[in-house]
């Protein structure tokens, strides 16, 4: 199956089997942008609403993409703010649902499904306005070489998303290329015990 595919079919089960990526992001997210100010927000890869309510009401305006349209559709029923605007969208191609400037851009474990970060930091940059801040989380390169990747168990099978090996200089160096400054990264630890490889890596990038 495609990794869209995959993901609707995950659907189901994301909110309520354990996922501690998933719990890391979400506090990693809060933690990173809880310092700043924002009013239009793209959140790209928003899933079943993980972090869309937080950030709705912290904001004038937030729309929420993703390319899974079984996800979206929890989402949907969990987040009920009137300033959420949902999307269907797969930042892999030209960013249509993108059609007007924002300050904040959220990007939360999606990259390791695409194969081009240079594509994306330069739709990005397109879609900030000066100032604006772009904040990518990811599975930390360390555990993609251990051989993590997003996965799921289903009652017959243990399903493996396709994914694509990204270095942190991969980041930074498709940052820079595309107008952005890195303001903040931060390695994140399951239960903050950092004698443990990292499951998780944030970046907090400025236009």
């Amino acid at each position: 199956m495609s990794t869209q595919q995959l993901y609707d079919e995950w659907s189901a089960t994301y909110d309520t089997v354990e996922n501690r990526t998933r719990d890391l992001e979400k506090s990693a997210c809060e933690t990173v942008l809880g310092s700043i100010s924002f009013t239009r927000v793209l959140e790209l890869g928003s899933g079943t609403g993980k972090n869309t309510g937080w950030l709705a009401e912290r904001a004038e305006h937030v729309t929420s993409v993703d390319f899974s349209e079984a996800m979206q559709r929890v989402a949907r029923e969990k987040v009920r703010n009137t300033n959420v605007e949902f999307r269907w969208g797969d930042v892999r191609l030209d960013w249509s649902f993108a059609d007007s400037p924002t300050d904040l851009i959220t990007c939360s474990l999606i990259l390791e499904h695409v194969d081009d970060l240079n594509f994306v930091f330069g739709q990005a940059s397109s879609t900030l306005v000066p100032g604006g801040h772009f904040y990518v989380c990811e599975l930390h390169p360390f555990k993609q070489y251990e051989g993590s990747k997003a996965r799921f168990e289903t009652d017959y099978a243990m399903q493996v998303t396709e994914c694509f090996q990204h270095h942190v200089t991969d980041y930074t160096r498709s940052a820079a290329g595309n107008g952005f400054s890195l303001e903040r990264m931060d390695e994140w630890f399951d239960g903050n015990d950092r004698t443990t490889t990292p499951r998780l890596i944030s970046f907090l990038f400025s236009k």
